[in-house]
């Protein structure tokens, strides 16, 4: 999955640009692409500080810097040079002169752009043109993010598409709280999306190793499956494996397979075995004994929660996983409507300021010689900002249908009942889904105990046979 950062230089620009020019990491500098400056890292630094002499000199950046990561095994380095390149293209727009450079030289192809932090056309700081910005989803960081996601499906990659399901979260959530989130988090996180992207169980092991995660499948052992990302072992090489069962019933083998079948939309669910009452089970007083306890603490509370939703026991594994599933789809669905959301909010802002600033570009176009110089002058300040308005709602339609400030507020209105009825219906699933779970996994670890204890009354007729 491709994975962005970006990052101010302040010093040592000339070392960090010779650093990812490196020739043994660049197939003796193939992989390495300029635009404004020359290839030789240190004749760059001194291209961008021509630049910046015709700026401010009041910004303490030198330049920005960015690392786009890849999957392994997902890319080549060349096609990594032409992803690159049309990233610069889009989110520097040209303005910028940039040095690129790809790595080969690690597990993963990653490559870095280290770009001036002046504009080559106007002087400006690239904080000023881009990171002044009306909220943070319209900042330098998320655009970066946005058009990764953009240039990396058009090249058939994978990218980040939704939070970790448990928590209901947008991918900016997601992308903010990432370091603050436990290595358990983020292991379900990456087996969701691999599983999602899964032919059959042996492709998901495949996929899991492609995309960082260290997996160790033994069906013979009674803890048969445990995770690991490989991001976890080389930070800590002590670290161990996650039991699936750790993780959660939905990331056991069997309901990874059934969740690979449902995402495909093929599964046909056929119940192992049914749970048996005590009057079902063969005259052993211990047996008995046990079972009428597991049934009032365990698989009672399972046929009540079974009832509770209006299913059978045997149909608990099923039902837990089409809510598992339609859980995730929920998830996306609200993460839309609040990206949505939020897109209109601001631009409701910004259209009702235009309209309040028309009034002023208005008065201008009345005016003429000193009359019009001397407005300018005084509402210098209220013309900038018209300006920027306009330019900012250009980008959103570029067609020119502009959406009246009213019809805007009314769709925000719909968004929110949207949202509302998302989010509810979302609750009520993630409870389901939580509950039909553990009571699978009561039930499971009920039939496993009951095959335990047959076994060893079995093992103990064979061995008095044999007396």
């Amino acid at each position: 999955m491709a994975t962005t950062k970006i990052f101010p230089i302040t010093a040592t620009e000339a070392k960090a640009l010779a650093y990812i020019a490196n020739p043994d990491k660049t197939n003796n500098g193939r992989l390495i692409l300029t635009s404004g400056c020359s290839e030789d890292p240190y004749q760059a630094s001194r291209d961008f500080e021509q630049i910046r002499k015709l700026g401010t000199g009041l910004s303490t950046v030198l330049s920005q810097h960015f690392i786009q990561s890849f999957a392994p095994g997902e890319i080549t380095p060349e096609q990594a040079l032409q992803v690159g390149k049309e990233m610069c293209e889009r989110f520097l727009k040209g303005e910028y002169q940039y040095f690129l450079a790809v790595h080969n030289d690690r597990d993963h192809i990653h490559l870095h752009v280290i770009f001036n932090n002046v504009n080559q056309w106007n002087g400006r700081t690239f904080e000023t043109n881009e990171n002044r910005r009306y909220t943070q989803k319209d900042r330098s960081y998320n655009k970066l993010r946005e058009i990764s996601d953009k240039v990396c499906k058009e090249h058939n990659l994978s990218v980040i598409i939704c939070p970790e399901p448990d928590k209901g979260m947008s991918y900016w959530e997601w992308a903010m709280n990432r370091k603050g989130l436990s290595w358990k988090a983020k292991l379900k996180y990456a087996i969701d999306q691999v599983a999602k992207q899964s032919d059959d169980f042996d492709d998901f092991l495949k996929k899991c190793r492609e995309n960082g995660i260290l997996v160790e499948y033994n069906p013979d052992h009674k803890i048969d499956l445990k995770f690991m990302l490989a991001e976890q072992k080389e930070r800590n090489p002590r670290a161990k494996f996650t039991r699936a069962k750790t993780l959660g019933w939905y990331y056991e083998t069997a309901q990874i397979k059934k969740r690979i079948d449902m995402y495909k939309g093929v599964m046909s669910y056929a119940p192992r075995a049914r749970v048996k009452r005590t009057a079902q089970v063969q005259e052993n007083k211990y047996l008995r004994d046990y079972i009428d306890r597991a049934n009032m603490k365990q698989v009672s509370k399972s046929i009540n929660i079974a009832s509770k939703y209006g299913i059978r026991a045997d149909e608990i594994e099923g039902e837990a996983m089409a809510a598992f599933i339609l859980k995730g789809q929920l998830s996306e669905q609200r993460n839309a409507v609040d990206i949505q959301l939020d897109d209109l909010i601001v631009q409701v802002k910004v259209l009702k300021k235009y309209r309040r600033l028309s009034e002023v570009a208005a008065e201008l176009k009345t005016l003429s010689g000193r009359q019009a110089k001397q407005f300018r002058t005084e509402h210098s300040s209220e013309l900038n900002e018209y300006g920027e308005c306009q330019k900012q709602i250009l980008e959103w339609y570029p067609s020119g249908h502009i959406p009246s400030v009213e019809a805007a507020e009314k769709k925000i209105h719909a968004l929110k009942q949207e949202r509302e009825q998302l989010k509810s219906q979302y609750e009520a699933v993630k409870i389901k889904a939580k509950e039909l779970g553990e009571a699978q996994r009561d039930i499971d670890e009920f039939l496993r105990q009951e095959r335990d204890t047959q076994q060893q009354k079995r093992k103990k007729n064979k061995n008095g046979d044999l007396e």
